[in-house]
């Protein structure tokens, strides 16, 4: 409550952060804010290219699968790579100006939010429109998409709250930073689905379970259930713990940004 209360009476200064960090995202650039849809399409076009080339191979890959799996990742992507910069970034702000900190990384977090429903927008139609050319329909459970939305922001931000805090005292996270992003893409279905993953399982079903405690499983899995009927919503009993951990991390990340915060001055 007292995080939400800080927020509401530095909201001026939220809005004006967040704004200064998409405008300063794509300043000088020709296409702006284009760039936004551009980048995760671009990948999603390389991913399905290489991947039609497994498709011979008996392995079955949707384009509406790949595209809402890479914008997914890319929202997750944004957050976290910005969010780790968001305080050493602002060091002179930091070090001159009193205002609660916790306000960087929500900023930050929002701002990735903001080109993520830009994304989604694209998202609807592009996936609509795939469905249409198969003779399917979207699943009416699309209506849903905001609150798993707010789930995502939700898990990003804590995310955000560990890097950004480590990152201050320790540099060398930026680098470690990115080599977990890429493994943490692989082991996500970004490229694939969760029903593929229980294939491969076969009768190694702890496999299937312990992938599920991924967040991002669950959640890019989530919004394909949103969007397409035949794809299954995960609720099995590993994937509940999948949903519901990163509620925990949330709470501990926040302690663990605002102990690490007093000293921020220090080391900037």
């Amino acid at each position: 409550m007292n995080a939400l209360r800080t927020l509401t009476t530095y909201r001026e200064l939220l809005h004006n952060l967040v704004v200064r960090d998409l405008k300063s995202r794509y300043k000088g650039s020709v296409l702006g804010f284009l760039w936004t849809i551009l980048t995760p399409l671009f990948m999603a076009a390389i991913y399905i290219f290489f991947l039609q080339l497994i498709a011979g191979r008996g392995v079955t890959i949707r384009h509406a699968d790949i595209i809402i799996g890479v914008f997914a990742w890319t929202f997750t992507v944004q957050a976290v790579t910005s969010g780790m910069n968001c305080i050493t970034a602002n060091a002179n702000l930091v070090n001159k100006v009193f205002f609660p900190r916790i306000i960087l990384p929500v900023a930050t977090v929002l701002s990735a939010l903001i080109t993520f429903l830009l994304m989604v927008v694209v998202q609807l139609v592009l996936v609509a429109f795939l469905l249409y050319r198969e003779g399917g329909t979207m699943s009416p459970w699309v209506m849903g998409l905001p609150v798993l939305i707010a789930y995502h922001l939700l898990f990003n931000m804590a995310v955000v709250f560990f890097v950004s805090a480590s990152n201050v005292y320790f540099r060398d996270t930026q680098h470690i930073v990115n080599l977990l992003l890429s493994a943490w893409f692989f082991m996500s279905p970004v490229m694939y689905t969760l029903a593929l993953v229980d294939t491969m399982a076969g009768e190694r079903a702890w496999i299937t379970n312990l992938y599920q405690l991924n967040p991002l499983a669950v959640i890019i899995t989530g919004y394909r259930a949103l969007h397409m009927s035949d794809t299954a919503f995960p609720l099995s009993g590993m994937a509940w713990a999948g949903w519901l951990w990163p509620i925990a991390l949330l709470m501990a990340g926040y302690v663990v940004y605002q102990r690490a915060q007093k000293y921020f001055s220090d080391w900037l």
